[in-house]
C-alpha cells in the first residue's frame, strides 16, 4: 500500500516509481501495567514493551538543538529514544529513535500534553510536523495551543537506524521497464527484480528485518509516550499512521487520551498486506477517472479534451510514446506512473499534473522530463527515497504471510489489470519481494476493542484511492465508541490537514475537550482545485 506523503518515490524492482502512501498527557514515571492486553502470543514483546517504557520514562529525553542537516530551525528541538531492537529481549540490542517537538503556544494552563504524528508510509518520516508551528498552519492553530506537536522517525526510517535495500543511486535510475507486461518473458523478467531485491533487503540490512514490524513500531510509539513523561498518548495518524494507531489502540487501550485517525487502512486481518494493495487498485481507478473528468471540465485551462475519454486518450497517447522512446531519455511508461499517480492521491496534485501534461501535447517536453525524471544530483533526496521504499516493504512483508504462489499474483492482477489498468501492474511488481521474503512474516494483530480504550474520532473521504472508505467503516465497527466523519464525495488522501470548517471544527473540539459527536457525521467536500 503506496503511502508516503506528497514525496515521489521510485520503486526499486523495475516497475512503477510510487508514492509513499502512501503515509499518522500529564506526565508519569511509572512502568505500564497492561501488557496482558496484548494476548496473541505476544506476551514476552509486550513485557519487554513494559520494561521499556519504565526505562524510558525514567531516562527521559535530552532535548537540543536539531543538527543543521535536518531542516529543522529553533524552537523546534530534537533527541532521541532508545528502544529494544527486538522486544522479547529488552535488554538486548538497542536502536535510537529520532523524536523532534515544538512546545506549545498557549499558557502552560491551556496545555494538555503531546501529540504525536505519523503520517503514514510505512516509510514515512513525521519530523516535519512541528513545522506545522513554524509555518502558522492555520488549520491546526486551534490545537498548537494546547498540544506540543512531536514527530518521530519510526524505526528503520530516516535518522532511525535506517534500513537499505539497494545503492539508492541504482534504486533511482531511470527509465525502468513498462511495469504492464506484454509477455511471459516480461513477467519473469520483473519477477526476478523482484526476488532480487528481497535479496539486497536481507544483505544489506538482515539483522533488522525480522522486527520491522507494525506491532513493534506500535511498542516504540509507547516507549516514546513514557519517554515523553506522558501517563496517556495524544496521536494523530494518517493513512497508514492510522493503522499503526488502530493497533495501538488494540495492544494500549488503557494507554491512549485521544486518538484521530484519517484516511484508514482496513484492519482487518485478511486484509494485511496483500488484498489491501488489490483493493487500492481498484480504487486508483476510480479517483483516476475523477481527475479526468475535472481536467475535461476545465479544457479551457488545459486542452487536453472536454471529456473523460479524450483526456483518457491523450494519457495513452503519451503512454505510447513514452514506451516506444522514453521522453528525453529517461521517462518512459514507470516513470509516468509514478508522476501522474500523485493527481488520484492528493487533490492539491490535479493542477500541477495537469499543468505539466497540458505543457507536453502544447509541445514543452521539458516540463514533464522535470517532473518526472528522477534528479541523481540530488544524492540525499535519492537516499531517502529508498529508505523510504525500504520500510515500505519491509513493514508490509514482515507484518504478515503473503502468497508464495506466482500462479496467484498473476491470476489476481491480469484479472484486475482488466478494468483497472492504472496502478494494478505498478503495484504488484512493488510488493512482489514479499513472495520471496527472507525472514519470518507474522500474524497481523486482531484489531478490537480492550479495556480502557477511550472514544476514537475516524475521519475518511468517500473516495480516497489509497485507503478505501471500507476500511475506516471497519474501524469504527472494531473500536466501540468511536465516531466516523465522513466527507462526502471527495477523495483527496489525508482529510484532516484540508480546508473543511465541518471537519476542521470537529477535530478541533475533540482534541481541545475530548468531546464527539452523538452520532456519525456527513460532511460535504472541500473546495475543488481551481487551475
Amino acid at each position: 500500500m503506496r503511502d508516503r506523503g506528497t514525496k515521489r518515490r521510485t520503486a526499486a524492482i523495475g516497475s512503477a516509481s510510487v508514492l509513499a502512501a502512501a503515509t499518522l498527557i500529564a506526565g508519569a514515571a511509572t512502568a505500564p501495567t497492561a501488557y496482558a492486553s496484548a494476548g496473541h502470543g505476544q506476551d514476552r514483546e509486550a513485557r519487554g514493551a513494559a520494561i521499556a517504557a519504565a526505562r524510558a520514562a525514567k531516562a527521559g529525553i535530552d532535548w537540543k538543538d536539531c543538527p543543521a542537516d535536518w531542516g529543522l530551525a529553533k524552537p523546534i528541538q530534537c533527541g532521541w529514544v532508545s528502544v529494544p531492537l527486538d522486544y522479547a529481549h529488552p535488554y538486548g540490542k538497542q536502536i535510537q529513535l529520532a523524536v523532534d517537538r515544538i512546545g506549545n503556544t498557549g499558557t502552560k494552563q491551556e496545555r494538555q500534553g503531546a501529540l504525536v504524528y505519523n503520517p503514514g508510509g510505512p516509510g514515512g518520516s513525521g519530523m516535519r510536523f512541528p513545522t506545522r508551528v513554524t509555518n502558522k498552519n492555520a488549520v491546526w492553530a486551534n490545537v498548537a495551543k494546547a498540544y506540543d506537536f512531536v514527530g518521530f522517525d519510526p524505526r528503520g526510517v530516516g535518522h532511525s537506524a535506517p534500513i537499505s535495500c539497494v545503492d539508492p543511486q541504482e534504486f533511482v535510475k531511470a527509465p525502468k521497464m513498462d511495469p504492464v507486461p506484454d509477455t511471459e518473458a516480461d513477467k519473469l523478467a520483473q519477477r526476478k527484480l523482484a526476488r532480487e531485491y528481497a535479496e539486497g533487503c536481507y544483505e544489506r540490512s538482515g539483522e533488522m528485518l525480522p522486527y520491522m514490524t507494525t506491532p513493534n513500531t506500535v511498542r516504540d510509539l509507547d516507549v516514546i509516550r513514557a519517554a515523553l513523561g506522558e501517563e496517556k498518548l495524544n496521536y494523530l495518524g494518517v493513512s497508514y499512521g492510522t493503522y499503526i494507531g488502530a493497533v495501538y489502540g488494540t495492544l494500549f487501550p488503557g494507554h491512549l487520551r485521544r486518538m484521530v485517525v484519517d484516511s484508514v487502512v482496513n484492519p482487518a486481518r485478511q486484509n494485511i498486506w496483500y488484498q489491501a494493495n488489490l483493493e487500492q487498485d481498484i480504487a486508483f481507478e476510480g479517483r483516476w477517472k475523477d481527475w479526468e473528468d475535472w481536467v475535461a471540465k476545465n479544457d479551457a485551462a488545459f486542452h487536453l479534451g472536454t471529456t473523460r475519454d479524450a483526456v483518457q486518450a491523450k494519457w495513452l497517447q503519451l503512454r505510447a510514446t513514452a514506451k516506444k522512446s522514453p521522453i528525453g531519455g529517461v521517462v518512459g511508461p514507470a516513470e509516468l506512473i509514478s508522476f501522474f499517480q500523485s493527481a488520484p492521491y492528493y487533490d492539491s496534485s490535479w493542477v500541477p499534473v495537469a499543468t505539466v501534461f497540458s505543457k507536453y501535447v502544447a509541445g514543452d517536453t521539458q516540463a514533464l522530463i522535470d517532473a518526472a525524471a528522477p534528479d541523481m544530483s540530488d544524492t540525499a533526496g535519492n537516499i531517502s527515497a529508498e529508505n523510504g521504499n525500504a520500510v515500505y516493504t519491509a513493514v508490509e512483508c514482515a507484518d504478515a504471510k503473503w502468497p508464495t504462489s506466482w500462479q496467484k499474483w498473476d491470476r489476481d492482477n491480469t484479472r484486475l489489470n482488466q478494468d483497472y489498468p492504472f496502478m494494478t501492474w505498478a503495484n504488484a511488481w512493488m510488493n512482489l519481494p514479499c513472495a520471496t521474503w527472507p525472514t519470518k512474516q507474522q500474524t497481523p494483530v486482531n484489531v478490537r476493542t480492550g479495556k480502557g480504550l477511550p472514544p476514537v474520532m475516524i475521519v475518511q473521504s468517500t473516495n480516497d484511492a489509497a485507503t478505501p472508505y471500507a476500511g475506516a467503516v471497519e474501524l469504527h465497527k472494531r473500536f466501540q465508541g468511536s465516531r466516523l466523519i465522513t466527507e462526502q464525495g471527495a477523495g483527496s488522501h489525508g482529510v484532516t490537514g484540508l480546508v473543511n470548517s465541518c471537519i476542521n471544527t470537529r477535530v478541533d473540539s475533540y482534541l481541545l475537550t475530548g468531546k464527539l459527536d452523538a452520532a456519525d457525521v456527513t460532511c460535504g467536500p472541500h473546495a475543488t482545485p481551481k487551475p
